[in-house]
């Protein structure tokens, strides 16, 4: 996977409350294949990260804040998941705009786990079928999504995907997806 993403820009976007390994794991996957990968948050400074919502993990620097940044400034963005975390997202106006320019532009976008719910919120799962924890699935049934249960889907430029046991298949398929474009 080395070089696939030579000169591509990555934005994770993550609040605090993310699930640690599915901010960790996909961005090692996307610096390996050599994207430069920031981190974009609510607000500056850390985030706290957590290991199954619960139990307080890593905390990580944030490169830039949701506020200050345009969707143009990258070729494609990650929401990694947990409870929290994009709970947290999907009331942050500038988060939500964000994610829906993204999408309107075209540039590919991947969420795993909660991380469609800011999808939901965005208004950009109508008429795509998209995958995600089991707890969310009716919130995007309901905003006009197809929910299957599959490890990974891509569908019209958004990837999504289960829950941490389906990493692998995820940020294989993230690398692909942003190395097309």
């Amino acid at each position: 996977m080395a070089g696939e993403l030579n000169g591509r820009k990555v934005a994770v976007l993550a609040a605090d409350g993310v699930e640690r390994i599915e901010l960790v794991q996909p961005r090692k996957a996307l610096q390996d294949a050599g994207a430069d990968v920031e981190l974009v948050s609510t607000h500056g400074g850390q985030i706290q990260s957590m290991n199954g919502d619960i139990e307080p993990a890593d905390r990580f620097d944030v490169d830039r804040e949701v506020s200050e940044v345009e969707s143009g400034d990258y070729d494609a963005l990650v929401v990694p998941g947990g409870t929290i975390n994009p709970d947290q997202l999907r009331v942050d106006a500038d988060a939500v705009r964000f994610v829906r320019a993204f999408v309107d532009g075209n540039r590919p976008v991947a969420a795993i786990c909660h991380g469609p719910w800011i999808l939901v919120e965005a208004d950009v799962v109508r008429g795509r079928t998209v995958t995600s924890y089991p707890s969310i699935r009716t919130d995007i049934a309901n905003a006009g999504g197809t929910v299957v249960e599959e490890k990974v889907v891509t569908d019209q430029g958004i990837t999504t995907s289960r829950n941490p046991d389906d990493l692998p298949a995820f940020c294989e398929r993230i690398v692909a997806e942003f190395a097309k474009g």
